[in-house]
């Protein structure tokens, strides 16, 4: 009996013309990848149910055929390619471009990241594109956001509260500190982070113990009141 073998997921085969990377030095502050692992967190908690793939620091070939066609950015989002886990992204394989960017601005890259990359991944398709410095040394304002109109890339204007709407994913984005903070339009609640949910979770699990502890002392306190009336 025949069997026919399944179609590889896009971006998990090993191919020798496109490297799982690109043989650069990737050393950067510590400021600049807490930035890049706080921003991947927020988003995949966000996108935890939703068909979206986010990744960091993936090598993103765009040009069948020519190896050298090349960017790796700091944070990848792309809805509606399947959350597997990818050896580099394809273009030709996904059959469509990631939504939104982000690159982290360093000493290194700041020129590059507002320059060159821009108008690449415009060029691309890329819907948004956001630069965060997290040592708030290289842009001013540290957070800059570009979105595609017409096929160029323009500024996004901040709100009047300062933050800057990513339409593609339906989020406002502000600085806080080093850190990039997502807020749901929807909801207009802010994102938390990995350690801030853990101390959540533990205030709602003290606020559950207390109130079940409430809950036994009326309990008691009923019971023997019951018991009182029972031997009178």
């Amino acid at each position: 009996m025949s069997s026919v073998l399944a179609a590889a997921l896009p971006g998990t085969t090993y191919d020798p013309r496109y490297p799982d990377s690109d043989g650069r030095f990737m050393g950067d502050t510590d400021f600049h990848n807490v930035a890049i692992i706080r921003t991947r967190e927020a988003l995949e908690d966000r996108y935890e149910d939703e068909d979206v793939y986010v990744a960091t620091n993936i090598v993103m070939y765009f040009a069948e055929g020519s190896p050298k066609n090349r960017r790796d950015p700091d944070v990848l989002v792309a809805k509606g390619v399947g959350k597997h886990k990818r050896r580099s992204f394809r273009f030709w394989e996904e059959k469509r471009v990631p939504n939104v960017l982000f690159e982290m601005a360093s000493k290194k890259t700041w020129r590059n990241d507002v320059g060159e990359k821009r108008w690449l991944y415009a060029q691309l398709g890329i819907k948004d594109y956001f630069v965060f410095d997290p040592e708030a040394k290289y842009l001013n304002p540290p957070l800059l956001g570009f979105r595609l109109v017409r096929g160029k890339s323009v500024p996004i204007k901040p709100n009047p509260d300062g933050t800057l709407t990513c339409k593609e994913l339906g989020l406002l984005l502000k600085t806080e500190g080093t850190l990039l903070r997502f807020i749901d339009m929807e909801t207009g609640k802010p994102i938390p982070t990995r350690s801030e949910r853990v101390a959540i979770e533990e205030a709602r699990a003290e606020q559950l113990a207390a109130e079940v502890e409430k809950l036994k002392a009326q309990l008691g306190r009923a019971a023997k009141g019951t018991a009182l009336r029972n031997e009178r």
